[in-house]
């Protein structure tokens, strides 16, 4: 993508940015993350099927954050991501420039009113794999969803590759590395897996993207970015609101209306 390329080197030359986020040619056919700091390196970003990791974890790494002012390139997920992050006040207006990108269009973005409008006219509808998995799930009796996660979950060795692709994931310290007192079990058996998954979707809920990211970055392959995907549509029908859509939202778990349904008080 020519013009990516061009506007990034743009933007390094002139000083406006340090560091370009944004995708580069991985091993195998995949791409990885590639950080460019010279109009040269910004000449080797690609931008392709193969970029769909969530560019948006990597804003909060120190050794990135020293680097200076960055750009990111950014496909819906990753702009949503940017959004969701600035109304928990993570970000604020100033701090990045996103380069969107749409298909082979590219639209440059420098405040977050400009990032709401954009996401405003795009569709935030699942993917359709995500949803036709989900409508499978929602098919199933309570007993075979029971069972198929358990299958699921017990595979789980615990590596937290999901929390490390997810760009929600930005405590400086995880509930699972508190010892004392500690408050998910190590080894990865039953319950400490169940605990360690379950505290991870509450904790999404009504934050979760939908970018899938923690579902690709498991090496087993479960399906576990199915969790907080449901939570959000969840989420979404009974409260009306839409992570990653707004820079100043309300969280539908932390806030409260008088016209909330109230269906669980029985």
């Amino acid at each position: 993508m020519d013009v990516l390329k061009t506007r990034a080197q743009e933007l390094l030359a002139s000083g406006t940015v340090q560091t370009v986020i944004g995708y580069g040619q991985g091993s195998n056919g995949r791409s990885r993350a590639l950080f460019a700091q010279t109009p040269q390196a910004a000449e080797t970003l690609i931008w392709d099927d193969t970029c769909q990791q969530n560019l948006a974890t990597y804003l909060f790494k120190p050794e990135i954050r020293q680097k200076g002012k960055a750009a990111i390139v950014a496909p819906l997920p990753v702009l949503r991501s940017v959004l969701q992050l600035a109304s928990e006040n993570q970000v604020h207006d100033g701090d990045l420039i996103v380069l969107g990108v749409n298909g082979g269009e590219l639209t440059e973005m420098a405040t977050l009113q400009e990032m709401e409008a954009h996401v405003a006219g795009r569709d935030l509808s699942l993917d359709a794999r995500d949803h036709a998995r989900l409508q499978e799930l929602d098919a199933m009796s309570l007993k075979e969803r029971w069972q198929f996660w358990q299958e699921e979950v017990a595979r789980c060795f615990k590596c937290y590759a999901c929390r490390a692709a997810c760009p929600m994931c930005y405590c400086s310290r995880c509930t699972v590395e508190c010892n004392q007192p500690q408050w998910v079990p190590v080894p990865a058996h039953q319950l400490g897996n169940w605990e360690w998954h379950m505290m991870r979707a509450m904790h999404l809920a009504g934050r979760c993207v939908s970018c899938g990211a923690c579902g690709r970055a498991c090496p087993l392959d479960i399906p576990i970015h199915l969790l907080t995907i449901k939570m959000e549509e969840s989420i979404f029908q009974e409260f009306g609101i839409r992570a990653g859509a707004r820079a100043k939202a309300e969280n539908a778990l932390s806030s409260f209306r008088a016209e909330d349904k109230e269906q669980f008080i029985i």
